[in-house]
């Protein structure tokens, strides 16, 4: 009896590992997104390096698998294989928001807007401080001439990542567009 016992403890206790670690890497993140925020932070691209790794990790093998081998197509210009690489990640894993981002700039970079953007919004409803995500999204309006909500986009990945120089170019670049269009 006690052994059935001390076997279900520790099953328990081993269920409970993934969820934990989870936790934990959530708090690191949320932890360096406060760093990034910060704006005399010097190292901030060691930072922002340690964000997009955290990011990157899944929790499943299959599904980093899949992320690895998706961003390799994408580098390779394979954007079928890519497609199919994040198309099955995204199915695979729903609640990681760099399955849906990954998916987003594949679309980005194919000049598909509209599910660039609905990805995106499957990334910030799961991460809602992803500056890249929000960046992207900045861009693909601003290139729609959608100038209010393109800046409004940049504003909120400069408040998250105010280090970045094409965030901070683009809010600039906007706030003159805007300003221009008002005389």
């Amino acid at each position: 009896m006690i052994s059935r016992l001390h076997n279900t403890a520790l099953a328990a206790f081993l269920c409970l590992l993934p969820i934990l670690a989870g936790a934990q890497e959530q708090s690191r993140v949320d932890a360096l997104l406060d760093r990034l925020a910060e704006p005399d932070l010097r190292n901030w691209q060691v930072v922002e390096d340690e964000i997009v790794m955290l990011w990157s990790r899944s929790g499943s093998a299959s599904a980093d698998y899949l992320l690895e081998r998706g961003r390799a197509a994408l580098a390779d210009g394979d954007l079928s294989a890519a497609y199919n690489h994040f198309t099955a990640l995204t199915d695979h894993a729903p609640e990681f928001a760099e399955g849906w981002n990954a998916r987003a700039t594949l679309f980005f970079e194919m000049q598909h807007f509209g599910p660039s953007i609905a990805d995106i919004g499957r990334v910030l409803a799961i991460e809602p401080r992803h500056f890249g995500a929000l960046t992207g999204l900045g861009f693909m309006l601003e290139d729609m001439g959608e100038m209010d909500h393109a800046l409004a986009a940049f504003q909120a990945a400069q408040a998250i990542h105010p280090h970045r120089e094409e965030i901070n170019e683009a809010v600039a670049r906007v706030t003159r567009a805007l300003n221009g269009a008002a005389l």
